[in-house]
This record gives structure tokens, C-alpha cells and sequence, in this order.
């Protein structure tokens, strides 16, 4: 995977030309899913590169300052576009001289004098430039005089509903998981790296991997069990909690995961958490006997989830 940061770095990659598609790419989803095949399979019958472009910070990041919007990292999109077949990410960093950039000069400096885009691949609700002021149509018009083919990705619809990020987003901030892995595709997950943390989990009895969410936060609230990657050759199960740790009286929101029947120093790994199912939202206790043996319980509906899965898994075969 090659992630090119900021035009300055294109040099001559796409000069002869190359397949694009842009937008935030948030969650890549079953709907961003479709736009990366279409991309795929003209950059086969171009014989040229694909490349999907994609901002950061996201645009609505930037101009609400609201940062619980976004579904997934840098990493974890690079991680999914991959998987998916795309081999080179741009981005575009997004600050008030980008959002100033007027739609004819978005599609001169970036689209013709940048990339040498020769075919765009776009969704039916994309904008671009100053305002918002470009779309579709603009494109089309400017495919002409510009030499270049653009092609719009109606919306994708599972039982009549079009699939988006923010929809996503609203089944996760409710705890429908379910919901949330129909519209992606995949069950969702979080990437992150093991950090340091207070030890209050370890003291009680349920030491915890802190995870580290820079200044990220996410679209999800109270305890999960979920399922642990990238610590050994077959997923770990556990119990996460995001939030403010009420009890504790916590200032800042925060994701840790308690791993079943694991015990081993992993601070610096990165792991990544899928969730399968929200046990219950937090909730404030008197002391920190009360928060063990409500963790106790919570410990139990997860090992009771582990082994609806494994047994789930056994009846597939």
C-alpha cells in the first residue's frame, strides 16, 4: 500500500494517467464498497492506477470541530481499502486554503494538472469545492473539454434504506451493532495501540489494555464483549468499556478492554477490538467492590457471548 500525503508528493506516478475516486471514505462501507469495484475494474480495462483520495482531517471535523463523526482512522481506512484491492491512497490535507478552493480549480490543479485523472469514479451525492458549489454535473461538463470520463455510483440500499456513514454512526451512538455491521459489511471493529493506564482495573482483579485514541473519539458508548485481534493466531474474546468511568470520576473519555484468560505484557502492540454486543451502558457505582462484582457479571455475559459464537460457528460447518 502506498499512502501519498499532499499533492507536494505526487511527482510523476499518474502521468500517464490513472483511475480515481474521491471522498472520506468513512467506515467503508457497503456503499463505498461498490464505488472501489467500479473503480477496480476500470483501472483493469484502462491498464492504468487506481487511487482513492480522501481528506484529513475529514471536512466536517474541520469545520464543526466535532470529532466522535468519524467511524475510522487513517489506519483502519488504509487497512480496509487494502483489503479491498486498492494498492494507493492520496490525502489531501483539509485546513481553510483547501475548503477556499473554488470547484473549477479543484478540477484544473487537482483532478487534470495533479492526478491526470483519465476516468472519475464518484457516488450520486458527492460535492466538492468552495461551498459545496461543484457536482455531477459540473464534472460532466468539465469531462468534455478536459478529456476525461466520469462516472456516477448510484446509491447503495439494503431493504430500501441508502447505506451511509452517518447512518452507521446513528446505529452505534443507539447500540444496535447489528445494524451497524449490515450497512458496513463487517462486524465494526477499532484499531489502536496498548498504552500505559492507571492500573484501577489491575487492583480490582480485571487488568485492562488501554487502548490509545489520540485525540479520536468514537461513536460509542458503555461496555461490549468483544473479540480480540492480533495477539495470537485466533481471536481472544473480552470485555471493552468506552466512556468517562463514572465510578472512577474520570475526565476524559477513554477504551479499555479487559481480555479473557490472557495474562502477558502487551503495552506498544497494536490490537484491534471487533464488537459483537453491547452488554449495558455505564453507570456510576458507590464504591469499587460495587464496580467488581458488577464487572463479575459483565464477565460472565461475555464468556456466555464467546460461547454463543463458538457454537454458532460449529453448527455453520
Amino acid at each position: 500500500m502506498q499512502i501519498i500525503r499532499g499533492l507536494h508528493n505526487l511527482k510523476t506516478q499518474f502521468a500517464s494517467g490513472c483511475v480515481a475516486t474521491i471522498g472520506n471514505y468513512d467506515g467503508v462501507h457497503l456503499g463505498h464498497q461498490k464505488i472501489i469495484e467500479i473503480v477496480k475494474e476500470k483501472s483493469a480495462e484502462l491498464k492504468l492506477p487506481a487511487v482513492v483520495v480522501i481528506f484529513e482531517p475529514q471536512p466536517e471535523e474541520f469545520f464543526t470541530g466535532d470529532r466522535s463523526m468519524r467511524l475510522t482512522s487513517l489506519h483502519e481506512k488504509k487497512f480496509l481499502l487494502e483489503k479491498h484491492g486498492i494498492n494507493r491512497i492520496l490525502v489531501l490535507p483539509f485546513n481553510l486554503r483547501f475548503a477556499d478552493i473554488t470547484a473549477s480549480r479543484f478540477i484544473t490543479e487537482i483532478l487534470l494538472d495533479s492526478l491526470h485523472v483519465s476516468h472519475l469514479v464518484v457516488g450520486d451525492d458527492f460535492v466538492f469545492g468552495h461551498k459545496r458549489e461543484g457536482d455531477f454535473s459540473l464534472l460532466k461538463q468539465a469531462s468534455i473539454t478536459g478529456n476525461f470520463q466520469v462516472t456516477e455510483v448510484a446509491a447503495f440500499k439494503i431493504d430500501g434504506v441508502r447505506v451511509s456513514s452517518s447512518l452507521i454512526r446513528s446505529a452505534l451512538w443507539q447500540g444496535n451493532l447489528d445494524s451497524a455491521a449490515k450497512f458496513l459489511g463487517r462486524p465494526y471493529s477499532i484499531c489502536g495501540r496498548v498504552v500505559p493506564g492507571d492500573h484501577i482495573g489491575h487492583k480490582i482483579g480485571f487488568p485492562t489494555a488501554n487502548i490509545h485514541l489520540k485525540r479520536r473519539e468514537l461513536p460509542l458508548m458503555g461496555i461490549y464483549a468483544v473479540k480480540v485481534y492480533n495477539l495470537a493466531q485466533t481471536p481472544l474474546f473480552g470485555l471493552a468499556n468506552i466512556g468517562f468511568r463514572p465510578t472512577i470520576l474520570s475526565k476524559k473519555k477513554l477504551l479499555e478492554v479487559y481480555i479473557l484468560d490472557f495474562d502477558a505484557n502487551i503495552y506498544g502492540k497494536r490490537i484491534m477490538l471487533e464488537f459483537c454486543k453491547k452488554i449495558r451502558d455505564e453507570k456510576k457505582f458507590n464504591s469499587l467492590a460495587e464496580l467488581k462484582a458488577q464487572i463479575e457479571d459483565d464477565v460472565t455475559l461475555a464468556r456466555k457471548n464467546r460461547l454463543e459464537i463458538y457454537e454458532t460457528k460449529q453448527n455453520g460447518r
